[in-house]
């Protein structure tokens, strides 16, 4: 009997902490849960926006919104101001998109503020802001690809002749 008793206290001692392990790791897995949330880019100022009317100079929305983001292509007709929001539930996760804003201010030919325009998510394309990469077609092939397949000047054979240094 008092071996069952012994096996009875052992089982509740483990029993309690188990359960203390069990809050304890509740708590710490909580705190991860945190939303983060991550703003990049222009965020617009309403006052520095009130600052450049239709009809304002370039030198003046450059004082005023500072430098943009990136100008149209041809000719910088057009300054755009790029900012999104993304959140993320824990610091391992990948960000989602929640918010974007794309500023742009139109030029006329003269130089001067003809329209300003405020695109948001739903208006239109994301924008990648942080590989500032273009997606083209064709196949992307790594160097030792290009030269197995024999996409050089040299063939794949040739090129391995002459580091092997046969001929």
């Amino acid at each position: 009997m008092s071996f069952k008793m012994k096996v009875f206290k052992a089982t509740g001692r483990s029993l309690r902490l188990g359960a203390a392990l069990a809050v304890i790791s509740t708590v710490t897995l909580a705190g991860c849960t945190t939303t983060e949330v991550l703003n990049q880019g222009y965020v617009v100022d309403q006052t520095a926006l009130d600052l450049t009317p239709v009809g304002s100079s370039r030198e003046q929305v450059l004082l005023s919104l500072g430098t943009p983001s990136t100008t149209a292509t041809f000719d910088n007709e057009v300054f755009y101001y790029i900012s999104q929001k993304r959140t993320r539930a824990a610091m391992f996760m990948k960000p989602k998109l929640v918010e974007q804003s794309v500023l742009a201010v139109y030029f006329d030919e003269e130089g001067t503020v003809k329209q300003i325009a405020n695109y948001t998510l739903q208006d239109g394309k994301v924008f990648d802001l942080i590989t500032r990469t273009t997606p083209t077609g064709g196949l992307d092939k790594s160097f030792l690809a290009q030269v197995l397949s024999g996409t050089g000047s040299q063939s794949g054979a040739s090129v391995a002749r002459s580091i092997l240094g046969t001929q």
